[in-house]
Order: C-alpha cells, then structure tokens, then sequence
C-alpha cells in the first residue's frame, strides 16, 4: 500500500500487513481531520469494537496543520499540531481497536482543489482495496469547507469505481452542522449508545483539541443524547445517543445524480413538512 506523501500514515494496532487489514474492513470512514471520524463514527466504531468479524478502519484526510491552538498548546507550529494530531489518532485507533488507521497527511488546500490527482490517487487506492458493508463520509450539507471537499473527492472516487464494485451503503453523518433538521423520514439514526465510556476515551485521546480550546469531549456527546430524546414528542427514546446521517447511496451508486439537487432535496422537504404544519393548523 502505498500513498503519494511521504507524510502518510498507516498504523496496524493488531500488526497485519496494511494490504491484509484494508481487504478485511467492513465499516469503513473516511473524514477531514483528525478527532472528525470519532465524532461521526461512533456507532461504526462500537459495532466493531472487539469483534471477530466486523473490522473498523478509519481514514484522515488532510494533515491537521491550521487546527486551533490555545492554552497549553498556543505556541506551537503547525509541524508540532501535525506530528501531535498524528499521534492522537494514532491512541484513538489503539483505544478504540480499529482494524486499520490511515492517515494522507494532505494540506487543505490540496483537498479542496478539484482534480488533484494525488489526492484522488490515494483515495481510489483505498477504496480499490476493500469492501466494506458500510462507508462514514461527511455529509453534503456541512458548513466546513473542508469536510465538503473531503466528501467530493471521495464521491469521485467512489463514483470511479466499477459499479459493483461500489459500497452498498454510503452514509454522510454529522459533524459540523448537525442534521436534526432533516425532516425525519430522511433521518438515518446511528445508535452512538452502545459503548458510552469508550465514546468518552475516543473523544478525550485528542487532548491538544480539548486543552487547546475545543470541548468536542463534551459537545459531541451532548448532541447525541439531545438527538435521542428530541427525535420524537410520543415515544420514548429508543436509545440514549443518537449521530443523524443522511443516505449518500444513491449518489454512489448513479455518477449522473446531481450532489447538489440530491442535497437541496433535503431542504425542500423539511421546507415542505414545515409548511404543511404551519397549514394544518391555520398558519
């Protein structure tokens, strides 16, 4: 397995080769940054951790150079951020007995570039190189930039597969713009609840985020359980955390499908269910 920055990654916590690991995952992520896949993949993570037969990998797209830094960690450099990110997602893998942990190390700039050809290049390897039963990307209507282009080139990359070579299932989860407004019959809910003090352990293993002024610890947690119990007014809760996704198969699975008009149909029907309330009731 090879990747085209010299920076790049791969940690085997159970010591496989990397080819072996990769053709063995069954739940795949792939995110932006560092600490991303331990917010949005949490469910993935808990259904695979300690299993047999369902191997977790995780994949780090970019190298983490421009992360907020404060407190203790305000004076260090973007190299320092870069080899102490790496490190972090190196103890989570470990903490949270992923199959596999790959990191591209690839600057922002690159991955939001269209046609980058490394950037395509590294993800079409990976994808090329397993078949998991589930894929974790960001989702569509994510309001940092970066983790939209993350999704893009991996939805090129998915696209250029043969069809049935493609994933039977593509879920874009929540991360930085939750998905509680999805109107809920396009709500794909992901039990975070399976595993709470290991969700705890996973998020805490990225302490220069947490010190340095991101309490993503206690906010991701938050969100699920305020997922779990404000998903319905008549019932009660079905789990005690929940991580909204949004289905992205039908994007992988037809190259023709606009990614746009795909998303904005989600706004369309929450504007809809919005008006038909506000009707039913004189509004």
């Amino acid at each position: 397995m090879k990747f085209s920055r010299t920076e790049a990654d791969v940690y085997v916590p159970d010591g496989a080769s990397p080819d072996a690991a990769l053709g063995r995952t069954t739940h795949l992520c792939v995110a932006a940054h560092a600490d991303d896949i331990e917010i949005m993949a949490q469910a993935a993570i808990s259904e695979c951790y300690g299993s047999a037969v369902r191997r977790f990998t995780g994949v780090v797209v970019t190298d983490g150079a421009g992360s907020p830094r404060a407190g203790p960690y305000a004076g260090r450099t973007d190299a320092e951020m870069i080899a102490l990110r790496r490190e972090e997602q190196r103890r989570a893998a470990g903490i949270g007995k992923y199959n596999l942990q790959i990191q591209l190390a690839h600057p922002s700039a690159e991955v939001k570039a269209p046609g980058n050809s490394d950037v395509a290049a590294d993800l079409g390897t990976i994808f090329a190189g397993c078949a998991p039963g589930v894929v974790c990307l960001h989702n569509p209507a994510d309001k940092h930039d970066t983790h939209v282009a993350v999704l893009m080139r991996c939805l090129e990359a998915l696209r250029g597969l043969p069809l049935a070579a493609r994933p039977p299932r593509v879920l874009g989860c929540e991360v930085w713009r939750g998905l509680d407004w999805l109107a809920d019959a396009d709500k794909v809910p992901l039990d975070a609840g399976l595993r709470p003090e290991l969700a705890g352990e996973l998020l805490r293993a990225f302490e220069s985020q947490i010190a340095g002024g991101k309490r993503y610890d206690l906010a991701a947690i938050g969100r699920r359980a305020a997922n779990a119990t404000f998903y319905t007014s008549h019932r009660t809760d079905a789990a005690t955390a929940v991580i909204w996704a949004m289905d992205l198969t039908p994007l992988v699975a037809n190259e023709k499908l606009s990614i746009r008009d795909y998303t904005l149909g989600y706004v369309d029907r929450l504007r809809a269910d919005i008006a038909a309330r506000l009707a039913k009731f004189g509004g």
